[in-house]
């Protein structure tokens, strides 16, 4: 296992939803016509949530998971749902992919290939995160910061990762 981060950041969800916005902006500014948002769960469902409504474009989900172990920190083998969530009949021809970030570039490509072979009508796909690290072998087409130490970065909703309803209902 690659273990591709040096330091740690830590984020506010006053940045984060900031980083959030300033991608929208990106991607606005861009003037790249897209028909259907999909997003990788979980990490990009808040960033693909927040996009499908600032655009009011229809979001899909596609779970992905390539992390496990102690505190989540190890880099696994990829393990792609088997099915696309969608309110929409058809995906569109043109999709904006999002995570939160790119560690690895793992998660992306694959599911840029499932979805290639998922959907018959796919013209182009774009990819959108918030932070691209530099050790990642996959460049996404828009992002926020690049971050060339590639540290583990913390969410703020992080803390429910370790948190169980006992302690939660306790306090």
């Amino acid at each position: 296992m690659i273990k591709c981060c040096m330091s740690d950041l830590y984020v506010s969800w006053e940045t984060y939803h900031q980083h959030i916005e300033t991608l929208a902006v990106k991607i606005h500014q861009s003037q790249w016509q897209f028909d259907q948002i999909v997003c990788i769960a979980k990490g990009g469902l808040r960033v693909g949530d927040i996009l499908s409504r600032l655009y009011d474009i229809p979001l899909g989900i596609i779970a992905a998971a390539s992390y496990g172990g102690e505190d989540n920190r190890c880099r696994e083998e990829i393990q792609i749902g088997q099915h696309l969530a969608m309110t929409n009949e058809t995906l569109g021809s043109r999709i904006l992919l999002v995570d939160d970030l790119v560690d690895s570039g793992v998660s992306l490509q694959a599911v840029t290939q499932w979805l290639s072979s998922y959907c018959s009508s796919l013209q182009e796909l774009r990819t959108a995160v918030i932070w691209y690290k530099s050790c990642s072998q996959f460049q996404p087409d828009y992002y926020v910061e690049y971050l060339a130490d590639n540290p583990w970065i913390h969410q703020p909703f992080e803390r429910y990762e370790t948190m169980n309803l006992k302690d939660l209902s306790s306090s």
